[in-house]
């Protein structure tokens, strides 16, 4: 079976609830991905007073005159996401979302989805994953992405303490936007099949290069899930879209895992169908007893 697909909306809607329907549609119907995923924060929950009043390091990709006012204009409300996930759900694709605050993950948990998302960036913060583990039955996904092998102990650990650690899906990734292949290490995979895979639900790879071509290594090295962002157009504002994989892309991305998982097989006669006229019109046979 191929991994299923993951197309991380994100905040690459630009802060608009029409743009977040069109590609969740757009998702579904042409690329035929499995999962859309949003994100929600609380800037004012999230950010210092520092923080929130400091320019975007990026000024060509700010949606405000500060890294706070910026958030808050890509944020969607509660509503908005209960609006999508009933549309995810009329067009028969699953929603989900990534939380980074304790009251985003209060609201995500509200509308229930089959899985939600703990960020690298947040992966280490016990209160948002305590709160997780007791109020959420759902399946919870994590990325290792700027992570060292002792954090990545301590998380593994606290999901076994928790008794949810048959519920955890982990992440092989590389944060950056976009990454180079030299830094997207996918054999990162092999290495958290090798220390985990027996202690959690399943292994996925969260990808932020370019192209499709390092997924379908992804898929041979044994993940179950592949996240890519996704974009309409990757020369819009923002951080993320030079990351994503625009509809072609990500419909690319889909048809070459279905074909390779379709390959991935052995022959089931010595002498396939296929090559029976091959071989009466071609093979020659000289061998000596």
């Amino acid at each position: 079976m191929r991994p299923k697909i993951i197309a991380e909306i994100g905040c690459n809607h630009k802060g608009s609830i029409d743009v977040a329907k069109e590609m969740v549609v757009i998702a579904k119907k042409f690329c035929n991905v499995d999962i859309v995923k949003f994100q929600k924060r609380n800037p004012r929950e999230l950010l210092d007073e520092v923080e929130y009043k400091t320019p975007h390091p990026i000024k060509t990709n700010s949606y405000g005159d500060t890294y706070g006012k910026h958030r808050e204009f890509l944020e969607l409300s509660l509503d908005d996401h209960i609006e999508l996930k009933n549309l995810c759900d009329n067009i028969n694709i699953e929603y989900s979302s990534s939380v980074w605050d304790l009251s985003s993950a209060k609201d995500i948990i509200s509308i229930n989805p089959k899985f939600i998302k703990i960020p690298s960036a947040c992966n280490m913060d016990m209160e948002l994953l305590e709160l997780i583990c007791k109020e959420y039955s759902g399946q919870i996904h994590l990325s290792f992405g700027m992570t060292t092998h002792d954090e990545e102990k301590k998380i593994i650990n606290f999901f076994e303490k928790h008794n949810r650690n048959n519920d955890l899906v982990i992440y092989s990734c590389t944060s950056g936007y976009p990454v180079a292949f030299k830094d997207v290490c996918i054999k990162e995979i092999s290495r958290l099949k090798k220390s985990y895979e027996k202690k959690v639900h399943s292994i996925g790879f969260s990808g932020h290069h370019l192209g499709i071509a390092v997924d379908l290594g992804a898929f041979m090295l044994g993940a179950k899930w592949i996240e890519r962002h996704f974009t309409l157009d990757r020369t819009w504002k923002g951080t993320d879209h030079a990351a994503s994989l625009e509809p072609g892309g990500m419909r690319k991305l889909i048809r070459d895992l279905e074909s390779l998982n379709e390959s991935l097989k052995i022959k089931n006669n010595e002498i396939l169908e296929i090559e029976l006229p091959q071989r009466m019109k071609l093979k020659k046979i000289k061998w000596r007893k």
